[in-house]
């Protein structure tokens, strides 16, 4: 590929460590369709190679981690806190969402081309590793956005359906919003194991018990909130039968293909 170069308010980040994330598996699969060709990856860290004009702050060689959503920062929804709604400048009618490896090249590459650089970069601490801080691009956030979105309260109980990486930050969400009571939804021993590290306070293995019935039973009647984690018809439907009349559903899963509402 082509070394990119930054035009106004853009910059061009080395990429030093990224994912790959689940969609990037569904877009392999073609269970989403992007253009052939387009570089995918949409969590990078790396270091500012070259920066455009308009952009203060930065300085080349600053390390950055980039957000998977890559928002203007100043159209009407983004200037609503609605960030993930915005249209990238493309019209009323665009909607909005990830734009790397999506319409635009993405992080799997030696270099990436960050648009709208002043809204979509954050300097990363000297003391903290790419390690430490990669899963912040996506993986983290969407966890920790399924919980706030929810509009979790302190005392509340919820249901966490699937506990991988983005589960399992959505358990660690609900529990610093206050959540009194996590249940986690897992069958691998190793994720269930977690879970609990994690804030689930007891993880049932949908193989063994019927979910739904004990979710009820342990909460009472239905949890507060349901967060959907894996993409799956079933899933989402046991998401929503667990919860009590009144209840609220977060779902981050990515569903390849049709999604029913039963």
């Amino acid at each position: 590929m082509p070394r990119p170069s930054a035009g106004v308010g853009e910059a061009v980040i080395r990429i030093t460590l990224t994912t790959i994330c689940g969609t990037d598996l569904h877009i392999l699969r073609g269970e989403y369709p992007v253009k052939p060709g387009l570089v995918i990856g949409h969590e990078p860290v790396g270091v500012i190679e070259e920066l455009g004009e308009g952009l203060s702050g930065y300085k080349i060689g600053d390390r950055v981690l980039v957000g998977a959503i890559t928002p203007c920062g100043q159209c009407r929804a983004c200037l609503s806190a609605q960030w993930a709604q915005c249209g990238h400048g493309e019209g009323v009618e665009a909607i909005g969402g990830w734009r790397f490896g999506n319409t635009i090249n993405g992080a799997q590459a030696e270099y990436l081309l960050v648009p709208n650089a002043q809204a979509n970069l954050a300097k990363i601490p000297d003391e903290l590793t790419d390690e430490q801080v990669v899963l912040l691009a996506d993986i983290a956030s969407t966890g920790f956005s399924g919980a706030e979105s929810a509009n979790i309260r302190i005392g509340d109980t919820v249901a966490v359906f699937a506990q991988g990486p983005i589960g399992l930050c959505a358990t660690a969400g609900a529990k610093l919003i206050g959540a009194s009571f996590i249940i986690g939804v897992e069958g691998d021993p190793v994720r269930m194991e977690m879970s609990k590290r994690m804030g689930a306070h007891i993880v049932l293995d949908p193989e063994q018990c019927d979910v739904i019935s004990e979710i009820k039973k342990l909460t009472g009647g239905g949890a507060d909130v349901a967060i959907e984690a894996l993409g799956l018809q079933a899933t989402f439907e046991n998401a929503l039968r667990c919860l009590r009349p009144g209840g609220t559903l977060s779902s981050l899963g990515v569903y390849s293909g049709k999604l029913q509402v039963p």
